[in-house]
């Protein structure tokens, strides 16, 4: 198992359990909040249900991202399946300011921590697929084992 650079064992746990205390604190700010209205045309019903769709996704990506690179650290995948498949979105769309507004302070905060936490995954990820440049492509490897094997 070759180590990616800025990527080692301890970070992904650390990140992982990170990942899943946000993702639990997620899971019950949305289940607990208040969708008592009669209206199912309010506004704020709407936003909420909205941003906790965009909010829950956007954790499960990063869950998903994480559990691939557990995967890799321990063995279980190649890196060459980590990078085929292990990828994190680059282009996943933010909470809409006009219904964070509708939103109380505590979701609006907890839905700004996630993006956070996926904005770190992201910067990480993209200087991790950075350093696949700096390695040779499989056959250019293997070739160069060929040689040394022949003579």
């Amino acid at each position: 198992m070759g180590q990616a650079a800025n990527i080692n064992p301890r970070i992904i746990e650390a990140l992982y359990g990170e990942g899943l205390l946000l993702s639990d604190e997620v899971r019950a700010a949305f289940q607990l909040s208040d969708m008592d209205s009669a209206d199912p045309e309010d506004a704020r019903r709407i936003a909420l249900s909205c941003e906790a769709l965009r909010t829950t996704t956007r954790m499960m990506h990063a869950i998903a991202w994480l559990l691939n690179h557990r995967a890799f650290c321990r063995g279980e995948i190649s890196e060459f399946q980590l990078r085929r498949h292990g990828r994190l979105s680059t282009d996943f769309p933010p909470a809409d300011p006009a219904r964070m507004d509708l939103l109380s302070g505590e979701i609006r905060c907890l839905i700004e921590s996630t993006e956070r936490f996926y904005e770190r995954l992201s910067r990480i990820d993209a200087a991790w697929r950075a350093s696949e440049s700096r390695c040779p492509p499989a056959i250019q490897s293997m070739r160069e084992r060929l040689i040394k094997a022949v003579g």
